[in-house]
């Protein structure tokens, strides 16, 4: 039987672990739909991506955020973060499995520990945003209880039947 933990990324490997998955979730919400492609090209075009990458650790420091990943059978395949972005409010970024990993529950851990921490922190609010075709990610929202929402954000005109917005109470 596999194992899974959740973990922080404590060391500069697990962090460039995590960089990694950053770069092959964007690649692979680059491939889903021409719609995706336009949305990440206007929020995160690749040189501002390259610079948050490099930053990630700071951006998402502990106590106001965390870095976690995901591990199974002792090889990371997951991660997941979070950051303030207000008094009380927390949100939650780039949760992303590789393909191989999917369907040992990973996803639904990192966002329960995600929680957890944003919890732990004090945080009464935790925001997400998504592309509207990733359903079962949506699905996973939902079942833990996020309600969907109005954008938290500016959204271009480009990105409003796109991107969709979840809130949770903690």
């Amino acid at each position: 039987m596999s194992r899974l933990t959740i973990r922080s990324a404590a060391t500069p490997p697990d962090v460039n672990a995590v960089r990694t998955l950053c770069w092959e979730y964007r690649a692979y919400l680059f491939e889903r739909n021409p719609q995706d492609r336009t949305v990440i090209e206007t929020f995160y075009p690749e040189a501002y991506y390259a610079t948050l990458m490099d930053r990630l650790e700071i951006e998402h420091a502990t106590p106001q955020g965390v870095i976690l990943v995901a591990e199974l059978d002792n090889t990371i395949v997951g991660c997941g973060m979070t950051h303030q972005i207000g008094p009380g409010i927390s949100e939650m970024k780039r949760v992303f499995v590789r393909d191989h990993a999917r369907g040992h529950g990973a996803g639904r851990k990192i966002c329960l520990a995600l929680m957890d921490h944003a919890r732990a922190q004090g945080y009464r609010l935790l925001r997400l945003d998504t592309s509207k075709s990733l359903m079962a990610a949506r699905a996973l929202y939902t079942a833990l209880g996020f309600r969907e929402r109005g954008p938290y954000y500016d959204v271009p005109e480009s990105a409003k039947d796109v991107v969709c917005f979840y809130e949770i109470t903690l």
